[in-house]
C-alpha cells in the first residue's frame, strides 16, 4: 500500500475480504487487516456496499461462517444491517440522493446488490443520503430483535445469526452500546437522559411504517477522508459519486502539500 493516495474497497463477498484478510500474516506478525485500518486512518478509502460494512464500527446479521461475527476495518462510527436489501436475486435499482455540490441533474441511480443498511450514524459522522426501503425477511427478524432490546433498554446487545439454518452460541457477536426508544414518554426521555451520560453512542432505530414495514434508512455517509455507500456506482453510467471521491482525494493531496 505504499505509494498509494487512496483506495476504494469495493462490492462482494464481505465475509471472504474478512477470511482473506485475517488469513495472511507477515513475518512481524501483521496481517492485510492490520495495514487497512492503518490506510484508512489517514488515507481516503471509500467503501461501497461491502466495501462499507467493512468501514463501519457496528455491524449486525454477521456471517454464519465467521465464529466471531463479520471482521471490520473499522473507521466510521456507522451501525450497520447487512443484506438489508434482500438477496442476490431480489437485486434492484431505486431513486438515490446525489452527492453534495453535484446534485444536478437529480437523483441517483442506485443499484443495491444484496446491499447493506446503515441505520444509525454517530456525531461525528455526516449524512448524505436517505433512502425509504423495507428490509429483507432475515434483516426485519434483525430489526425485530434490535427493537425489543432498545425497548428494554439494554446497553450489551448480543444478536445471532439470522442467515444461518443452525444457529449456535458460537455464531454470536457483541456491540457495546447504549440504545434509547424513539419515543415521546417524558419518563422515557428521562431514562434516555440517564443512558446517555451512562456511555457514548445511542443507538436509534429508523421507525417503521404501518403494513409495509418500510424504514427510511442511511444509504450513504462521510467522516471525514473516508466515504460510504450501500449502492454500487460503478454499475451505472452515473459518474458523480466517482467525481466526489475523486474531488475528496485531490483535497487530501492538497493538504498534504501544505
Amino acid at each position: 500500500m505504499e505509494g498509494v493516495d487512496a483506495m476504494v474497497l469495493p462490492g462482494g463477498e464481505s465475509t471472504a475480504m474478512g477470511l482473506i484478510g485475517n488469513a495472511a500474516v507477515n513475518p512481524d506478525g501483521r496481517n492485510v487487516w492490520d495495514a487497512l485500518r492503518d490506510f484508512v486512518k489517514t488515507k481516503p478509502t471509500w467503501g461501497t456496499c461491502a466495501g462499507m460494512i467493512l468501514l463501519a464500527e457496528q455491524c449486525v446479521g454477521a456471517s454464519a461462517v465467521i465464529e466471531n461475527g463479520q471482521a471490520l476495518i473499522g473507521g466510521v462510527d456507522i451501525f450497520v444491517c447487512r443484506n438489508y436489501f434482500g438477496s442476490q436475486v431480489s437485486s434492484f435499482e431505486m431513486a438515490t440522493p446525489p452527492p453534495p455540490g453535484l446534485e444536478s441533474p437529480g437523483s441517483y441511480p442506485g443499484v443495491y446488490i444484496r446491499a447493506p443498511a446503515i441505520l444509525s450514524a454517530g456525531p461525528d459522522v455526516t449524512v448524505l443520503g436517505r433512502v425509504v426501503a423495507t428490509p429483507c425477511r432475515q434483516a426485519a427478524v434483525v430489526l425485530e430483535e434490535l427493537e425489543q432490546k432498545i425497548a428494554q433498554g439494554e446497553k450489551v446487545v448480543q444478536l445471532k445469526v439470522v442467515d444461518a439454518l443452525e444457529r449456535k452460541s458460537s455464531q454470536e457477536i457483541t456491540y457495546r452500546v447504549v440504545v434509547k426508544p424513539a419515543s415521546e414518554n417524558e419518563e422515557e426521555k428521562k431514562e434516555v437522559s440517564t443512558l446517555e451520560e451512562a456511555d457514548g453512542h445511542n443507538i436509534v432505530l429508523p421507525g417503521a411504517a404501518d403494513g409495509s414495514n418500510a424504514r427510511e434508512v442511511i444509504s450513504a455517509v462521510q467522516k471525514g477522508h473516508l466515504l460510504c455507500t450501500a449502492f454500487h456506482p460503478e454499475l451505472t453510467s452515473d459518474y458523480r459519486w466517482h467525481e466526489y471521491f475523486a474531488n475528496m482525494v485531490r483535497e487530501a493531496k492538497s493538504k498534504e502539500g501544505n
